[in-house]
């Protein structure tokens, strides 16, 4: 009896890709390699992890803790949101710390918001678990949720690369660093 050849079964996507569109901003507030994704939904949620590329998700690196609180005045931690129009949101900018990372080897690392709008929901399960940043940072280890306002939910990606593009920038970094070697 012949056995019929397996048909490959196609990859199936992830909740992720299927529902999200990926974003990236490179070297946010200049600083090398310290990229940020951000996981748009079709509704205009964003959620905002750190991109593959970023140092804490680097070979080596052990998140000693994670701290939502900004300054002496503020912490995402309040944020207190209720009702159809959100009241009690903070509202951020591009620019707008969400958290700070520090890490077991003294670097430390400040998540920006990339995205403006109002701050949904912060991920307090890292702060138990900060492994989890490591390990699903698409998913589990996400670090936000942010609401941009409707009438700037199409200009939100302007200055965020695609997929594509934030490929390109990482493959630029990989041939610039073999090449001074």
């Amino acid at each position: 009896m012949a056995t019929e050849p397996e048909a490959t079964e196609p990859a199936v996507p992830s909740l992720v890709d299927r529902y999200f569109t990926r974003w990236y901003k490179a070297d946010v507030k200049g600083k090398h390699c310290e990229d940020h994704c951000i996981l748009q939904h079709s509704n205009r949620i964003c959620v905002i992890t750190l991109a593959r590329s970023h140092p804490v998700l680097q070979s080596g690196k052990t998140i000693k803790s994670i701290s939502y609180q900004i300054s002496t005045n503020c912490s995402r931690l309040q944020n207190k949101v209720s009702g159809k129009f959100k009241r009690g949101a903070q509202f951020l900018t591009e620019l707008a710390p969400l958290c700070k990372i520090y890490c077991s080897d003294g670097e430390e690392y400040t998540i920006s918001s990339c995205v403006r709008g109002r701050l949904m929901e912060v991920n307090e399960n890292i702060l138990h678990n900060p492994s989890l940043l490591q390990e699903k940072p698409s998913t589990e280890g996400y670090i936000a949720v942010v609401l941009p306002k409707f009438e700037e939910s199409k200009s939100i990606t302007e200055g965020l690369l695609t997929q594509k593009q934030y490929e390109e920038v990482v493959m630029k970094r990989v041939s610039a660093t073999t090449a001074m070697s």
